[in-house]
C-alpha cells in the first residue's frame, strides 16, 4: 500500500486555492499528501469511496465501462479539481473507475471528513459545486465526442486537456493505455498520432509524447476542447 506523509507545504491544487485561509486552516488536519502512480486505481466501479483526492500534481481518468469488456475515458481530474465527487453529493460509491493517468501528488481526504466540512458551510461547497458543474459538462461533452468525432480529432482534444492539467508539454503515456482512454483499438491510435507526428504536432518516442505545437493541436482538435475549457473558466 502507498505511504502517506503530513501535509506541510502549501496547496497547489485550484480549488483549496482558492479558500480562505481560515477555511484552509480548517482542512488542514485531515488532508495528507498521497502518491499517484501511473497505472494504479484509486476506485473500483461500485465501491465505497473512503478518500476524496486533490491532485496538485499529476491527473486522474475517469473510466467507464463498455460491452466488450474495455473501457472508455468520460472524464479527467488534475490540479483544478477533485475526484470523489459522488461523496459530496451524497453517494457514497463511484459510478466510475478512476485510474491515475499522470504521475503526480494529490492532498487526500477521508470522505466523512469532507462531507462534515461541507455540511459547515463556507466557500468549500460552493465550490464544489461550481466545480460539479465544469466536471458534468466535461463527461458529457466528452461523451458527444466519443460517438461523433475521428480519432485523431479527439486524440488532439485529449492530448490538449492532459496538457493543461498536468501543465506539461511532455508526458509518459504508453499506446495500450491511450487506446484504453480513447475506446479505440491500438491500430486506430497508432494512426492517429502518426497522423500528428507527420505534421510536426507531437513527438512519441518509447513511451513518451511531447508536445510540440500547441497551438497546431488546438487547431487539429475538435471543438469539444474549446467547450469543455470554456464551460470551466467559466464555471470557476
Amino acid at each position: 500500500m502507498s505511504k502517506t506523509r503530513a501535509l506541510r507545504a502549501p496547496p497547489t491544487n485550484r480549488l483549496l486555492d482558492v479558500l480562505t485561509k481560515h477555511e484552509y486552516r480548517q482542512l488542514l488536519p485531515d488532508l495528507e499528501q498521497f502518491p499517484l502512480i501511473f497505472g494504479e486505481s484509486i476506485y473500483r466501479r461500485g465501491a465505497v469511496v473512503r478518500h476524496v483526492y486533490f491532485p496538485t500534481s499529476g491527473i486522474i481518468s475517469l473510466l467507464a465501462d463498455v460491452d466488450d469488456g474495455g473501457t472508455l475515458e468520460v472524464g479527467i481530474v488534475g490540479r483544478e479539481g477533485m475526484a470523489g465527487m459522488s461523496v459530496f453529493m451524497g453517494v457514497n460509491t463511484s459510478p466510475n473507475r478512476a485510474v491515475v493517468q499522470g504521475a503526480g501528488f494529490a492532498l487526500r481526504m477521508k470522505a466523512a471528513a469532507l462531507r462534515s466540512m461541507a455540511d459547515n458551510g463556507g466557500s468549500l461547497p460552493r465550490l464544489l459545486r461550481r466545480y460539479s458543474y465544469s466536471l458534468w459538462a466535461q463527461l458529457s461533452q466528452s461523451s458527444v465526442c466519443s460517438l461523433y468525432h475521428p480519432i485523431d480529432a479527439r486524440l488532439a482534444r485529449w492530448l490538449l486537456m492532459t496538457r493543461d492539467r498536468m501543465e506539461a508539454n511532455e508526458f509518459p503515456i504508453t499506446q495500450e493505455f491511450l487506446s484504453s482512454m480513447l475506446g479505440v483499438r491500438r491500430e486506430g491510435v497508432n494512426k492517429a498520432a502518426g497522423k500528428l507526428q507527420q505534421q510536426h504536432l507531437i513527438r512519441y518516442s518509447r513511451g513518451m509524447l511531447t508536445i510540440l505545437k500547441p497551438a497546431g493541436l488546438a487547431e487539429m482538435a475538435c471543438k469539444c476542447y474549446r467547450i469543455i475549457k470554456t464551460e470551466y473558466d467559466r464555471a470557476l
